[in-house]
């Protein structure tokens, strides 16, 4: 299967209510997708890098410019989609350009053949259960009303963010309002040092599934160390890059349990490395997100109804984030989310609706 062209294609999607985040408060979110179009079929990916470098060094404008210049115009000597790791391989890091660009070709090649990305991948389930994510609020009175109304919405479990002074208080709080049952795990984004472990263990008290990504990404020891001195699972989400980095922190200790972002490892073949070797290691895996439009969404979920993915997903419903979506909407029920069965991701953008969001479009044509 040759590649003919690659479309790169900007849009932004309004969001329900304005997302706050370190560097400002934003309205929409603005994606880059990934049009890859062969002689047999077309396929989409979605980049999930962020308009700003402070998830990772990765962003949007990043990511288009290197596929632009280096990663599209060496697509000429691919033929499916795993030559793809290979042939962009001399190029180092951005691993979100290359999950797009890989997942739009798998999807391509899949399309053409009639089979879903969730049987290609492995997948033992049709529905995914699903958790939600919570931010930071003003008050500790409008965490427990958040929480609340997402739990009338289905959601089988609570991810609670955290940072220094913001942390024993409302997860004590939110544990008294809803109780022992209620599935709960916090996520630190790496805002703590080890000088924070005192604080960090008082956190054992509360039963929490795990304690999410709570030093820096890029320092495994400190976190095998810091596991050491904790009763609550250590999760590693930012640290973890490839499989290589799981087997690392998985030997090391680092973590019992991993976030598995697809975009952040480069992409769906890499992600179910990980997942398989966490699988063999007796380590727990679950689903991260990246406020994905449905492209993403529907990639994603064909990943986490594998096996091994034992934990709620970060994969909430088109309506938790944006007032519509680019594609069909992905509607909760019984706290699950379908796995979709068409073929390749198993959806497509409406052609209105992409009309709608378009920011910018670029056609990148291959000479084979």
């Amino acid at each position: 299967m040759r590649v003919s062209g690659v479309e790169l294609r900007r849009i932004a999607m309004p969001l329900k209510a304005p997302f706050r985040a370190s560097i400002g408060t934003f309205t929409s979110r603005e994606v880059l997708l990934v049009r890859l179009v062969t002689p047999e079929a077309e396929g989409w990916g979605e980049c999930v890098a962020l308009p700003d470098p402070i998830y990772s060094s990765e962003y949007v404008d990043g990511a288009a410019d290197v596929m632009r210049r280096f990663f599209v115009p060496a697509l000429t000597a691919v033929t499916d989609a795993h030559a793809v790791e290979r042939v962009l391989r001399p190029f180092k890091g951005h691993r979100m350009a290359k999950a797009a660009l890989e997942t739009a070709l798998l999807d391509a090649e899949l399309r053409a053949c009639g089979r879903s990305l969730g049987s290609f991948l492995g997948a033992a389930h049709d529905r995914v259960a699903c958790g939600v994510s919570v931010g930071i609020p003003d008050t500790v009175e409008a965490l427990l009303d958040e929480v609340a109304a997402h739990l009338a919405e289905g959601y089988l479990r609570v991810k609670l963010k955290i940072r220094p002074g913001w942390d024993v208080e409302p997860v004590r709080a939110v544990r008294r309002a809803f109780g022992d049952d209620l599935a709960l795990q916090v996520d630190a984004n790496a805002s703590y040092t080890r000088a924070d472990a005192r604080a960090l263990a008082r956190l054992d008290e509360f039963g929490l599934l795990l304690i999410e990504q709570p030093l820096a990404h890029d320092d495994l020891v400190q976190h095998a160390g810091l596991a050491r001195t904790l009763s609550t699972p250590l999760c590693l989400d930012e640290s973890i890059e490839s499989a290589a980095d799981a087997a690392a922190a998985i030997s090391l200790g680092a973590a019992s349990v991993i976030n598995l972002k697809p975009g952040r490892v480069g992409g769906y073949l890499e992600a179910r490395r990980i997942h398989d070797l966490c699988v063999a290691h007796g380590v727990a895996v679950w689903c991260g997100g990246m406020l994905e439009s449905g492209i993403g969404m529907a990639a994603n979920l064909a990943l986490a109804a594998l096996p091994g993915f034992s934990l709620p997903a970060d994969t909430a419903p088109s309506n938790r984030y944006f007032t519509a979506d680019v594609t069909g909407p992905f509607e909760l029920s019984g706290g699950h989310l379908p796995v979709p069965t068409g073929p390749g991701i198993g959806t497509a953008p409406l052609p209105d609706r992409l009309a709608e969001f378009t920011r910018s479009t670029e056609w990148i044509p291959l000479q084979n």
